[in-house]
């Protein structure tokens, strides 16, 4: 998603428009054949040559100019249509409906990929096929098929010729013929072209440059330099995309920017000129695609990169546009499918944005900013300006922190995406030297996971917006309209400072760290990594275990729905796939509607016993509001949540219970949940009582866990022999300042301090965190 140079002065020639309409005629062409079939073609088409036709007797350029666009959205319409009869109505289609044994031979065209299955570790990778033996018939034919098989295949490498048999079975993808499932380990009749051993070899010594670092630049240099993502890990891959980074987890049209733009620098220092630098370009670019694959969003890539290149040279500006319309033109007509893509959609406006909106606000900054650091915070600016609708539209948030983070980040993209290449190259021919390079490049790019992983926690990370057609359009009309002003106001010193220094305010979070107190203002919330939060509510309990990026679990919602609102707003949660209530007493339930505001709820779950009435029904009238069902724990059951682990302990109640209706039986039969996350072994106790406990510690001697939520607000009431048995590092002990109650038992705390456990409290620490240190649990305090 980064961008040519963009030069401030704004009087060059104007953008040449023509190509640019051209291409997203075609872009609504294919559109049209994907979705509306074969009436949008038959209109498009007649009308399209009905234009054709008559353009030697208007000769008006406006007319050959429609006539183009309609021409070229007919063509990739047609194209649409085309290929997916050809794909439904292929032999290996009408195969797969009958699920039927067949024998494939074909050639690997993608790198395998590892998945882990119901039925264990499996790999899928796509095969170009030319013959297909099923039911004693032997088809020669051309079709993608996707292969499931067992881990034997990861060994098939890209380019080589197979053999295998499995069954057949219908592909949700419309460029994809059929599935086969049950695939036998391939049988290889050739090996790769010598084009494909050599990109897998520097592929290769990528990785081996970078082995010695740490996971996160181990796995990011190679995703950066070639699109080798495989081991990314998840978490991070959230906060890029939390902070509009995701485009250097992935091919781009930055990486063959880069990479080519510096061999023809490297060119020209050797005293290379002219057409010679040229052909140079374009081994470049063939030997990017190679090195990153020819898929269909590598091909985007390399297109979107190339209109870079283009836009790099002289007449940039109005060159750029032109080969944009170009290779979107292009690239609908070779891959129709490309026009109903996300991915396609962003690459295409980043670089018209960047194109577009990226020259007048350059200008304007470079009015009272050095040049490059006008470019700086124009490119990112403009390129995410412009895909902040779809990205809207497709996860329902818009990133606050995108600008800035790439701001901050472009420094060292292009050195680490250089040194990263650099490293895989020499590497081939003097290892010691190839890991130096990869040393550096891996130290680039732990900037980039810093800012990354610090940006996706701040307060003001990203916005939930909606994606009914309302919102969308609202976020349109909003973008263009910043688009439309950035400009004029930018071009003043003292309004443009003044936005820029309140943009960056309002991203860091200061206001609403402001309003929170003064402890947030200098500490900053929540920690990095947390993984169980205590919120302070008062005399209540309100938890939440972190399940991922903006997604985690609530065990129980304090007594006041504004409160527990606040605490996960500053967690920045805006997902929650369980919501699990450990009993119905109200300073546990009466905040649950406040888990709901502006924010997703998968299941609501609480203990089965029913009592006391009043909080039951609540929740019940909660639960259905939102179209939900309210489901009783069962004893025993462990489920899985991201990277959380949950276990229900108690109560033992098979089913249901209705109980008397005052709530006397519902502290004994709180929900007791057993988490594993990180390492870290946390017992959530609700408020369950001696009996409770005696009978846990009955059903599980020798428990022993790292982190314990001290059940019923640190009452005096406990077997404090099984608590101390417990060996907890850390308690958590959720209660309200100077309450009636006499909680926290003062013996209790210090029969827990005197061994060893360090005990936070709501009441005198606020919201307390748990993290996952190297020697055991880590506990911050936003006091």
């Amino acid at each position: 998603m980064d961008a040519p140079d963009i030069a401030a002065d704004d009087r060059r020639p104007r953008h040449d428009y023509r190509m640019a309409a051209v291409g997203a005629a075609g872009w609504l062409g294919g559109l049209a054949g994907a979705r509306s079939g074969a009436g949008a073609l038959v209109a498009v088409g007649l009308v399209g040559v009905l234009l054709a036709v008559s353009i030697r007797l208007l000769g008006d350029r406006a007319v050959r100019l429609g006539a183009a666009c309609l021409v070229v959205a007919a063509g990739v319409a047609s194209a649409t249509l085309l290929r997916g009869e050809a794909v439904d109505s292929s032999v290996v289609a009408d195969l797969a409906q009958r699920r039927a044994v067949a024998d494939v031979t074909g050639t690997v065209v993608s790198d395998p990929a590892v998945i882990e299955g119901p039925w264990g570790r499996q790999v899928v990778v796509r095969l170009r096929v030319d013959a297909v033996v099923a039911r004693g018939t032997t088809y020669a034919l051309g079709a993608l098929l996707v292969v499931i098989g067992d881990p034997a295949w990861e060994r098939a490498d890209l380019g080589s010729r197979v053999r295998t048999t499995g069954r057949l079975a219908p592909a949700d993808d419309a460029e994809v013929a059929a599935m086969v499932t049950g695939a036998r380990p391939p049988v290889r009749i050739r090996g790769p072209d010598l084009w494909w051993r050599g990109a897998a070899a520097v592929r290769s010594s990528i990785r081996q440059s970078v082995a010695g670092r740490p996971a996160a630049q181990r796995a990011l240099v190679p995703a950066l330099v070639d699109g080798d993502d495989a081991e990314v890990p998840a978490d991070l891959e959230q906060d890029f995309r939390d902070t509009g980074l995701t485009h250097l987890t992935a091919v781009s049209g930055t990486n063959l920017t880069l990479v080519v733009g510096f061999l023809l620098l490297l060119a020209r220092a050797v005293g290379v000129r002219r057409r010679w630098l040229t052909v140079i370009g374009l081994l470049g670019i063939v030997g990017f695609v190679l090195l990153a694959r020819t898929e269909p969003s590598v091909l985007r890539a390399a297109a979107m990169g190339t209109v870079g290149l283009f836009a790099l040279g002289n007449d940039g500006r109005r060159r750029g546009l032109r080969a944009l319309g170009v290779a979107v033109t292009l690239l609908l007509l070779v891959s129709p499918s490309l026009a109903t893509s996300a991915g396609f959609a962003l690459s295409v406006l980043a670089t018209a944005g960047i194109v577009l909106i990226g020259p007048p606000v350059q200008a304007a900054l470079a009015r009272w900013l050095p040049m490059p650091l006008a470019a700086a915070i124009a490119v990112p600016f403009a390129a995410q300006l412009a895909c902040t609708p779809v990205i809207a539209a497709i996860s329902g948030e818009v990133s606050l922190v995108a600008v800035l983070a790439n701001l901050l980040v472009e420094p060292v993209v292009g050195p680490a995406t250089v040194l990263g290449l650099g490293g895989g190259l020499v590497g081939l021919v003097a290892e010691p030297l190839g890991r130096i390079l990869g040393t550096l490049a891996g130290l680039c790019v732990g900037w980039i996971v810093w800012v990354a992983q610090r940006g996706a926690t701040l307060p003001g990370a990203t916005l939930s917006w909606g994606v009914t057609p309302l919102a969308l359009a609202l976020i349109v009309v909003l973008c263009l309209a910043t688009a439309a002003a950035a400009p004029v106001l930018l071009r003043h010193r003292r309004v443009g400072a003044l936005l820029l220094i309140g943009s960056v305010l309002v991203v860091l979070g200061v206001p609403a760290r402001i309003a929170a107190g003064p402890a947030r203002w200098f500490g900053g919330w929540p920690p990095p990594g947390w993984v169980l939060v205590a919120c302070d509510v008062g005399q209540g309990d309100a938890l939440a275990l972190s399940v991922g990026a903006h997604a985690a679990i609530v065990v129980d919602a304090g007594p006041d729905p504004d409160l527990v609102d606040r605490c996960l707003d500053r967690l920045g949660v805006t997902e929650v796939p369980l919501v699990v209530l450990t009993h119905f007493h109200a300073d546990h339930v009466d905040g649950l509607p406040g888990v709901f505001r502006g924010r997703s709820v998968g299941a609501i779950e609480a203990t089965p016993m029913l009592d006391p009435d009043v909080g039951v029904a609540a929740v019940r009238d909660v639960a259905r509001s939102a179209s939900l069902e309210l489901t009783a724990a069962t004893p025993g059951v462990t489920r899985t949540y991201g990277s959380v682990t949950l276990q229900v302990l108690w109560p033992d109640l098979p089913e249901p219970v209705v109980g008397p209706g005052d709530g006397s039986l519902a502290n004994d039969n709180s929900e007791v949940l057993l988490v594993e996350s990180h390492g870290l072994r946390l017992l959530l106790t609700g408020d369950v009582e001696p009996p409770g406990q005696a009978r846990l510690a009955a059903a599980l001697p020798g428990l022993v866990i790292d982190v314990l939520k001290v059940p019923h607000h640190g009452s005096r009431h406990q077997d404090l022999d099984w608590l101390r048995s417990l060996q907890a590092t850390a308690a958590v002990v959720s209660v309200g300042a100077d309450n009636d109650y006499g909680h926290p038992d003062v013996d209790l705390l210090s029969a827990l301090t005197a061994d060893g456990t360090v005990v936070a409290r709501t009441d005198t620490d606020g919201d307390i965190a748990v993290l996952a240190g190297e020697a055991g649990p880590h506990v911050v305090t936003d006091h």
